[in-house]
């Protein structure tokens, strides 16, 4: 397949897919369904090719497409994936297909619209972690944002317009400070390579002041923090969670969250290493903050889907404080914990589906007793709890031990910090499976549940196959990145050690 445009043929390939829905008569919910389901498949089954055929010995980007587009201004179309972006291109690609799949049942009104905006959103996600020029990473970044707000704000909750208006508003204000870094940067790389380009890698190439830096950092910084979000710029993740149907809080978490962990990665990092290095104690101290703060205000939640959405700002806090240690343990454990969140997240907002179809409420004081009456799911529930908690064994304990490892390494103080919220975790979460699944079934209503269907077991089985796979033999996932993990930290470790200063 080296002849073909493989990450074009990716990246677009939804995109056909949601123009060919137009074409199909509105009233054939099931067509549609399976349409969007095909096309989604299809991509997964390609891109696995990207992961068979990448050479993890090479640091270089791979499978690289580069054809001039408007030259005048030195915008081209260039793209290519190191080993970061192509486990989160396939963490997209596997993810998609669920989401539809989660949605068979739950959605029965405007299935064309509902089925064009995922997969017009999945080609906008994918956009984002294949561009290697900036105003083509700048067009997906901002392109997946509407179909995102449409999502929420269409087959959203009760306060879904509040909902869609906040994410939209929030993440469009980041971008904006984003879009003037991105101009600032260009104009400076003009005076100093003598012409204007926005390809990312010839953007490597400068030797950016450090004063120019912290500015130019500072305005990537506001775009990828309300996106991952860091503390204190998270507020609008919980309302988007709960008001957002199934498959958006499964693409919202899953997908969208780890839009902001790789921009830091790979252009905050990989631009501008000398204002990453002093922004270290900044950036540990947010996420610490968010890493407790997000376990404690989980604990009190009342709504399940409120609770894990919670839980995403301190399990976030866990991958921007091993990303900010800056060795090869912390940033591999970052991008680790990032799949390790899509996957066990994911599979926790389904899992609030599936018993929200059944008893169209999710306050955890209507429940009580299920794993009697379903123990299937029961089963299943606890599985994602314990890979969420980082259970050895399953997939969340590889990221989050080499994490704390990588921070330990550099500040013992933050490493102490951030395990309370290991600590927390397991109180938040196994006190919630208690309430939910043990105890008396003396609510009629939970007497009448029916255990999981099989299609909503295979809707779940990506997820929970991940988890032990990851868990068990995580060597799979950590040789593609170690490479390009391995190159991020020698580029910064060429700039001033902080850390030793700092101790």
């Amino acid at each position: 397949m080296t002849g073909l445009p493989i990450l074009t043929i990716i990246t677009f390939l939804p995109l056909v897919g949601a123009l060919f829905l137009l074409i199909l008569p509105s009233h054939k919910g099931d067509l549609l369904r399976q349409a969007a389901l095909t096309f989604a498949t299809l991509t997964f089954l390609i891109s696995l090719s990207l992961f068979f055929g990448y050479d993890a010995t090479n640091t270089d980007m791979q499978f690289r497409e580069f054809i001039p587009w408007i030259t005048a201004f030195g915008i081209n179309y260039h793209l290519g994936i190191d080993g970061i972006s192509l486990l989160l291109i396939l963490l997209t690609t596997v993810t998609m297909p669920v989401a539809i799949l989660s949605s068979w049942t739950a959605i029965t009104e405007r299935i064309k619209a509902y089925m064009f905006v995922l997969l017009l959103l999945e080609t906008a996600m994918i956009g984002v972690f294949v561009s290697l020029d900036l105003v083509l990473f700048y067009f997906f970044w901002e392109a997946m944002l509407i179909p995102m707000a449409f999502l929420i704000g269409i087959w959203g909750g009760e306060n879904k317009i509040y909902a869609a208006y906040k994410f939209f508003l929030y993440t469009m204000a980041g971008s904006v400070l984003m879009l003037v870094a991105i101009i600032a940067m260009v104009y400076y790389g003009y005076t100093q390579l003598g012409k204007v380009t926005f390809d990312v890698l010839e953007l490597y190439a400068l030797d950016i002041p450090v004063n120019w830096q912290r500015w130019l950092f500072l305005g990537f910084f506001f775009a990828f923090a309300i996106k991952v979000p860091m503390f204190p710029f998270h507020t609008w993740l919980p309302d988007a969670h709960v008001q957002a149907p199934t498959a958006g809080s499964v693409i919202l978490a899953g997908i969208m969250l780890k839009m902001g962990t790789y921009g830091f990665l790979r252009f905050s990092l990989g631009f501008f290493p000398d204002a990453a290095v002093s922004a270290i104690p900044y950036i540990a101290t947010l996420s610490i903050i968010g890493i407790i703060y997000g376990a404690l205000v989980a604990m009190v939640q009342p709504d399940l889907k409120k609770l894990v959405a919670y839980s995403s700002v301190s399990h976030l806090g866990f991958v921007m404080l091993g990303m900010f240690a800056l060795n090869v343990q912390g940033i591999s454990g970052s991008v680790m914990q990032m799949l390790n969140h899509g996957v066990s997240t994911g599979a926790l907002f389904l899992l609030v589906g599936i018993i929200y179809e059944r008893r169209h409420t999710r306050m955890i004081s209507e429940f009580g007793g299920l794993t009697k009456q379903i123990p299937i799911f029961a089963v299943i529930f606890m599985i994602v709890t314990l890979s969420s908690i980082g259970l050895p064994g399953l997939n969340g304990f590889v990221g989050e031990f080499l994490i704390l490892v990588g921070v330990f390494q550099e500040h013992a103080g933050y490493a102490a910090f951030a395990a309370s919220g290991v600590i927390l975790s397991a109180v938040y979460m196994l006190w919630m499976f208690q309430r939910v699944m043990f105890g008396k079934l003396e609510n009629p209503a939970n007497k009448l549940l029916k255990d999981i269907n099989f299609r909503e077991i295979i809707v779940l089985t990506p997820f929970i196959i991940l988890i032990f796979w990851m868990g068990i033999y995580p060597k799979t996932f950590l040789d593609k990145m170690e490479p390009s993990v391995q190159k991020i930290v020698e580029r910064v470790e060429s700039r001033v050690d902080y850390w030793s200063q700092a101790k």
